[in-house]
């Protein structure tokens, strides 16, 4: 018999009923709801998350840290000098040819072509990253290796991020508008000394 939506089936005891608790004493869970009498398992709260260990410290808090991941680190998608050898002499080795060969998978950054095993065919090997050995095997062979920038920008977009880039510019002065005249104050009459106070 084959399997179809409207034949499809819940293996047994996959789905179990939501047990009723301080629903009465014939149910069995009536009462003190199966957490029996009094004590730290019997009071409520969250005492049974992983890693307690009633109350001392935790293993995972007693053992030292160390270490650090950056979060700006790049990660590469790795290809060795071994799986090299599929190519022909004389092809031009870049990400598409690695795609299609199934040598690269999924979304990465950038390619790394490291120097586990051997080459002995001519190819241009073009990636993002190389190490020494493996430079050093393709230059060996009679290859050449072309280290691909890591981010690729599209012209007009580096054109215009760095346009005015460097260039001073000079600060016009805003012309002032021209103040109205006050009118003259009218000047004041000097008062008369005034003799000492009796």
């Amino acid at each position: 018999m084959t399997t179809t939506l409207h034949t499809l089936k819940a293996p047994y005891r996959s789905n179990s009923v939501k047990k009723r608790v301080g629903r009465g004493q014939g149910s069995g869970l009536g009462k003190t709801a199966g957490r029996g009498g009094k004590g730290q398992k019997a009071r409520s709260g969250n005492m049974r998350f992983e890693g307690f260990e009633g109350g001392q410290m935790p293993l995972q808090r007693r053992l030292p840290k160390f270490g650090f991941n950056s979060p700006n680190r790049v990660e590469f998608a790795i290809v060795n000098l071994a799986e090299l050898e599929r190519f022909a002499p004389g092809t031009v080795v870049d990400e598409a040819k690695l795609r299609s060969a199934g040598l690269v998978k999924g979304q990465w950054p950038g390619i790394k072509i490291l120097g586990t095993g051997t080459l002995s065919k001519k190819l241009t090997v073009k990636a993002h990253r190389f190490s020494g050995a493996a430079k050093e095997a393709i230059s060996a062979a009679g290859g050449a290796v072309e280290e691909l920038a890591l981010m690729v920008h599209k012209p007009e977009a580096a054109a215009k991020a760095h346009a005015g880039k460097g260039v001073k510019v000079e600060k016009v002065a805003k012309p002032q508008a021209p103040k109205a005249e006050a009118a003259p104050k009218a000047e004041k009459t000097e008062k008369a000394d005034k003799g000492p106070k009796a």
